[in-house]
């Protein structure tokens, strides 16, 4: 016996991904509205947002005109609880995905005299993004990411900062900081689609000692 309907479905942790990443898309750009609104300049709210991207830092190194930080969300793993789940349809997932956030800086002299350190200013570039990237999903606003019913809990599960590869020596200079973001929510499978009668019908007479019979017939 095979399954008997295609599997052309989105699975519950591709749609909360898409949805986490097209969270921070729309809030960054809303953020920049309302600093320029505030009369602040709106490139301090801004960053690029990448999905499933294995090294996306490599924009800072090949176009150097846009240094804003840099957010790439991708799946990192998920478990199964069996004690809430069924064996047949339906498995609660308990998932992490990584956001990833690089903040770029480039070494340079200072105007003013002496020497401004590129990865001081990555430092502060990443901080940014992250504080945004926290603020933004973990908001009244999104406690259920916008999808309620699907999600039941999310969570920044911790934050912790890293060195992505560089060659030694460069004038540029990244670092990166990992927030991994936990969510919890339901995954489903196929189930075997149930018959559906072609006619249906029912006789219903009283014996002789005044029980009540009842009689279907039906066909498939």
């Amino acid at each position: 016996m095979t399954i008997a309907e295609l599997i052309d479905k989105q699975d519950t942790v591709e749609i909360v991904r898409d949805q986490i990443s097209a969270i921070l898309a729309v809030e960054v750009e809303s953020q920049k509205t309302l600093a320029a609104l505030a009369g602040e300049d709106p490139d301090g709210w801004d960053m690029r947002v990448f999905m499933e991207r294995s090294n996306p830092w490599e924009q800072f190194l090949n176009d150097q005109s846009d240094g804003s930080p840099i957010v790439n969300v991708w799946w990192d793993n998920s478990t199964f609880d069996p004690k809430v789940s069924t064996i047949v349809e339906r498995q609660k997932s308990d998932t992490v995905f990584n956001v990833d956030c690089y903040g770029y800086g480039k070494s340079a002299d200072d105007p003013a005299g002496g020497h401004v350190p590129g990865d001081r200013e990555a430092a502060i570039n990443v901080a940014k993004a992250v504080k945004l990237v926290r603020n933004i999903l973990m908001a009244a606003e999104y406690t259920y990411l916008g999808i309620q019913g699907t999600v039941f809990r999310r969570w920044v599960q911790s934050i912790t900062s890293f060195q992505p590869s560089q060659d030694a020596g460069q004038m540029q200079q990244i670092v990166g900081v990992r927030i991994a973001f936990r969510v919890e929510f339901n995954e489903f499978s196929p189930q075997i689609p149930l018959e559906i009668l072609e006619t249906l019908s029912a006789e219903v007479a009283r014996a002789e000692d005044g029980q009540v019979i009842a009689q279907a017939q039906y066909s498939y």
